[in-house]
């Protein structure tokens, strides 16, 4: 028997169904037995196919989905991760086996739908959701190793895709799209989706998606072109395109125009309850529950921001990943000072600025993103806990009466790097102060597209269109609805006129990284950019200590300490100016700040804007062409 080296699901889809939650699902786990029935006799009713379709959304979205974060891959220059890019190749990789694993399902649904003796109207909808997931998955693929097989039906141990050359990127891209388009068209709207099945997927999200597609593939073919194809014969996966294959400047104009619809649905709407949080308005979006998780007591049903999401629930299906603890994105130097001032402007060119003397100062008029998703030194804060006696937000009682349980107060403890948040910056996006709460025990929702995305596609779109140019009314459409409820004046061409060294492409790079930071976007950002050898090649630093309060500053929880250890520091502070990126516009570290990493630690090369293909699936197939430089 030959080897199955795609990871091929032999399993009946009845078997996975039954394991299905979703939030008001009962209709869903109300189900006959199914332990024995087969795949040959499954697929009769419209009901099955539905069952069936609902088990994608388990498989491939969530955090056991076997889709790698990006964000923490070691390799980002806006939060302290070190690493130089992956330096050996594997015999395995996870994103490999489990895309090509979930491929499964969706075409075997496909294929089973050909063979409906009802009417397919019945179906179409479920049919949908198995061609979206048929492009999510190859997506996944392309971006960790661009060109690779395509898989359109469901394979067994003989199937000559398993032992076949890997398809070029364009042809995934290609395949991608056409699928998205087979979604888009019989994907129900969001809004004729009823509350008690939100989560599940609509056309807005197709479109929504299909933009992120579209601008992802025509910045990458901008900025990368062919560099990483290899030619197909000895290395790579080649450069062949498909016939009707769009040009880039097509694929911009996709972008933008799918993002125009799904603006235009009415459907979604950007959180915004500065009135009830204030400053803190983002954090509770990144953590909703329900009432009882937010002092303003709004649950899930009030976001109407992500777009495409894994649904968890307390009750039916909690995250089991004990994010609070380990998912928190702490911000570099570097992301502290992209974050914009409230007149709109970064702080080296900003008049509200009030600068690094004390350990707070910089947290002054700045965006909320800031405000929102890293703790200011020397504020109290809700921590969390699992009840009123170890700990945990009690909203409506004031810090002063809740006991020492319940002072959260945040000190910077400058003294042990290797630790993660012990380095200057607490970054609190994705964590938790519920009271009720225990270790692994949180259910938000997790995104995977907001809306605040579709809107930073489509100002992205346009400037590429314009040849860097946008207007101010599409930046108003866009971008500025991210800055208005982050407390941020308007982008418009009048605001970065008078700075040479800003540009709109590099003001709209900009918010994507302050407003999608710890979403898995950033590392594929600056590869498709071209820029990510650039971008990772500086030193990785931190808070400035040199001259300002925390270099003596007593730490108020421990008084016989100093907040600051030098010893800790290894490579000690910045003694010259130190560039930190290859776009102007973003402040420069000056002389004080710690240094995590130095720049001799990160090497990056356009070799690791594709990931190797592992070890063992070559040697199952030798007509996997390894990625170039590999």
């Amino acid at each position: 028997m030959k080897n199955t080296h795609y990871n091929i699901k032999r399993i009946g889809l009845a078997t996975v169904v039954s394991v299905f939650m979703f939030t008001g699902c009962s209709d869903y786990l109300d189900q006959e037995p199914l332990d024995s029935v087969t795949e040959a006799v499954y697929f009769k009713t419209a009901e099955q196919f539905e069952t069936a379709a609902n088990y994608f959304y388990r498989a491939s979205l969530g955090y056991d989905a076997g889709d790698e974060s990006s964000d923490l891959s070691g390799n980002l220059d806006i939060s302290p991760s070190y690493g130089q890019g992956q330096s050996i190749i594997p015999t395995s990789d996870a994103v490999w086996s489990g895309n090509y694993g979930q491929l499964r399902e969706p075409n075997q649904l496909i294929e089973k739908a050909a063979e409906y003796d009802g009417d397919q109207s019945e179906i179409a909808g479920s049919v949908a959701i198995a061609y979206f997931f048929r492009a999510w998955c190859h997506f996944n693929l392309l971006q960790r190793f661009g060109g690779v097989p395509i898989v359109t039906r469901s394979l067994d141990v003989d199937s000559e895709e398993l032992y076949g050359p890997r398809n070029s990127r364009y042809e995934v891209v290609y395949q991608i799209l056409s699928d998205l388009d087979v979604a888009i068209a019989d994907l129900p709207t969001e809004n004729s989706i009823p509350d008690s099945e939100k989560g599940k997927l609509s056309t807005e999200a197709a479109r929504a998606f299909k933009a992120r597609v579209a601008l992802y593939e025509a910045t990458w073919e901008k900025y990368v072109g062919t560099t990483t194809d290899g030619d197909g014969v000895s290395t790579g996966a080649g450069s062949n395109k498909p016939a009707e294959y769009p040009s880039v400047d097509e694929l911009f104009s996709e972008a933008k125009e799918q993002s125009l619809a799904v603006m235009n649905s009415g459907a979604y709407q950007l959180w915004d309850y500065r009135e009830q949080f204030g400053d803190r308005n983002l954090y509770y979006l990144f953590n909703l529950e329900d009432g009882g998780s937010n002092p303003a007591g709004l649950s899930k049903a009030n976001n109407k921001e992500y777009i495409i999401q894994t649904v968890y629930d307390y009750t039916l299906r909690r995250i089991n990943k004990n994010l609070t603890h380990s998912k928190a994105h702490t911000p570099s130097r570097k992301l502290m000072d992209m974050y914009l001032c409230t007149d709109g402007l970064p702080v080296q060119h900003s008049s509200v600025f009030e600068g690094y003397d004390l350990m707070n100062s910089e947290f002054q008029n700045r965006d909320y993103r800031l405000t929102s998703l890293v703790s200011e030194p020397l504020v109290e804060y809700w921590g969390w806990g699992n009840s009123v006696e170890g700990g945990g937000a009690q909203y409506g009682v004031d810090f002063a009466d809740a006991g020492t349980n319940y002072d959260y107060r945040y000190v910077p403890q400058l003294t042990n790097p290797g630790a993660g948040r012990n380095i200057g910056y607490r970054g609190v996006k994705f964590t938790t102060e519920y009271k009720l709460r225990e270790t692994k025990d949180e259910s938000f929702n997790y995104p995977y597209l907001r809306y605040a995305e579709v809107l930073l596609t489509y100002a992205e779109a346009t400037v590429e269109l314009g040849g860097g140019a946008i207007s101010d009314g599409d930046l108003d459409i866009s971008i500025n609805k991210i800055r208005e409820r982050s407390n941020v004046a308007p982008l418009t061409n009048a605001l970065i006129a008078p700075f040479s060294d800003l540009t709109m492409l590099g003001e709209i790079r900009r918010e994507r990284a302050i407003e999608l930071f710890g979403e898995n976007q950033r590392f594929n950002d600056l590869k498709r950019w071209g820029i990510a050898e650039e971008e990772l090649s500086h030193a990785v630093t931190t808070t400035y200590v040199d001259g300002t309060e925390f270099e003596t500053a007593i730490d108020p929880k421990n008084p016989t300490s100093t907040i600051y250890i030098p010893t800790a520091f290894s490579y000690g502070t910045t003694s010259t100016e130190q560039s930190v990126s290859s776009y102007a516009g973003i402040a420069t570290t000056k002389p004080g700040a710690l240094i995590l990493d130095i720049a001799g630690n990160r090497n990056f090369s356009i070799d690791n804007y594709l990931d190797p293909i592992g070890s063992d699936q070559i040697r199952l197939n030798p007509e996997l062409l390894q990625n170039p430089g590999w």
